[in-house]
């Protein structure tokens, strides 16, 4: 066996980059931005009024300035103003040449044409000077993940089409016997397949493209007519069957058709049971069929290893800590991950920690990080949790 770490570099190993692909920029919230983008303008473009008002060459209280026009956003003054001057201005519309300053409307009384300045004039010039916001050549940096406020950024900066990394697909195949997909009416020895239904949903937030194929069954033909729908997936995830029983066959039919197997069997709990290698051109990753191992495994390995595929960095899921809420027994050879609920009053694992629970796992909201041999811990004692 291989520590949770030792198995992560080999996958980071494993894992290739999808490429770059262009999309409009109304498809590009929640993609990673794959390359650098520079601004094609100032922004804004020209030096913009902050605040309704006159735009004035200069100004004193008591001033009487005659109003010669007016700028509007989209419609300038055409225009220059002069000493004695005022130019009707409104938010964000282009200030004429020769004003130094937009006096506030508050700040001034109009009668028709005249406006008189008033006593307490706002000292700020209310004037956004040309690329007070980014300038041309302004660069937004790869690698990022487009949150709604960068799709914003780019459509000021005039970007139509973004690079994004290309989506990785993963090809999800369930195994065994057992398995019926959700709706079917189960045999009296069967169960519902649940973890690709689980994985899928991950995958899709992860910002994968998941495929998910038909159930392989316990025989070798089964399995292998399913590996052959594989296509242009660039991962492709096996569920169940990479056990060593008899009916574990995912090690040795994708072996026979080709896998380079990277390791087997990782030192940790839930999901001891875990293999990786490379079949053709797309990266497999086998993982333990009991549901909260499968989703824990993905959580632990599956995550990171998109996240590497999109650009985003070979770097395991991110960890904070908290203090526990309760006491924790000594941890054994494997490192645990146990579901637990993080409260204001710290974190809290379930007593069952059984790999077949999901109604545990669905209450969760975190997994407990037990290091190897860690020893007994205390209610208050700081550990690492994995948030979910």
């Amino acid at each position: 066996m291989i520590t949770v770490a030792e198995a992560l570099d080999q996958l980071f190993a494993l894992a290739q980059p999808t490429g770059v692909e262009e999309v409009p920029l109304l498809q590009a919230y929640g993609r990673v931005l794959a390359r650098d983008v520079a601004s094609t303008r100032d922004q804004p473009p020209f030096a913009a009024s902050a605040m309704d008002g006159y735009a004035v060459a200069q100004a004193a209280p008591g001033d009487v300035l005659c109003v010669i026009g007016e700028s509007a956003a989209g419609h300038r003054f055409d225009g220059a103003v002069g000493p004695g001057e005022a130019v009707r201005i409104f938010t964000g519309a282009p200030v004429p040449p020769g004003a130094t300053r937009v006096v506030i409307q508050e700040d001034v009384t109009r009668t028709a044409d005249q406006i008189t300045i008033g006593e307490r004039l706002d000292e700020s010039d209310n004037i956004r000077p040309a690329g007070n916001d980014f300038q041309a050549g302004s660069q937004i940096s790869a690698p990022r993940v487009l949150t709604p406020n960068d799709i914003a950024l780019l459509a000021s900066m005039n970007i139509a089409k973004v690079p994004v990394a290309r989506r990785p697909v993963v090809a999800l195949i369930s195994t065994g016997d057992e398995l019926v997909m959700p709706g079917e009416a189960p045999g009296p020895d069967q169960i519902i397949a649940s973890n690709t239904m689980g994985l899928h949903a991950l995958l899709r937030e992860l910002g994968a493209e998941p495929r998910l194929l038909p159930i392989a069954r316990d025989n070798a033909a089964s399995l292998k007519t399913v590996l052959a729908l594989i296509d242009d997936a660039d991962l492709v995830i096996t569920i169940g069957g990479a056990s060593v029983g008899d009916h574990d066959l995912v090690a040795p039919v994708a072996e026979e058709l080709g896998m380079q197997r990277a390791f087997y069997k990782v030192a940790m709990r839930p999901g001891k049971p875990l293999m990786s290698g490379r079949l053709d051109r797309a990266m497999m990753i086998g993982l333990p069929g009991n549901p909260v191992s499968a989703m824990v495994c993905g959580h632990v390995f599956v995550a990171p290893v998109v996240r590497a595929m999109l650009g985003l960095g070979a770097a395991p899921a991110g960890r904070k800590t908290a203090p526990l809420a309760a006491p924790l027994p000594p941890n054994g050879p494997r490192e645990h991950y146990m579901r637990a609920v993080l409260t204001s009053d710290g974190l809290r694992a379930f007593d069952r920690q059984d790999s077949s629970l999901l109604s545990v796992l669905g209450a969760a909201n975190a997994l407990v990080v037990r290091p190897v041999r860690d020893p007994a811990r205390n209610a208050g004692d700081t550990v690492q949790f994995i948030p979910l």
